[in-house]
């Protein structure tokens, strides 16, 4: 195969995979609502262990809560 082909066929495979992302984050049934929240909480607990040496405030709060429904939602 030449270089033009494998380059057209990694930009259709791209595509494919752009498209089926797309459809599963505005899908009815998705739950991307969910997930950006417990992230986001799991990374500002995360930021919150990291400068609490810092700020005087070591307790993370936030970081079993947002794991339990991360892992509940299996």
């Amino acid at each position: 195969m030449t270089d033009r082909a494998i380059s057209g066929l990694v930009a259709v495979i791209t595509a494919i995979i752009g498209v089926a992302i797309i459809a599963v984050l505005v899908s009815r049934s998705s739950q991307t609502a969910n997930v950006l929240r417990t992230g986001g909480a799991a990374f500002s607990s995360i930021v919150g262990a990291a400068v609490g040496p810092v700020s005087a405030s070591p307790t993370v709060t936030g970081l079993s809560s947002a794991v339990n429904s991360i892992t509940g939602s299996l």
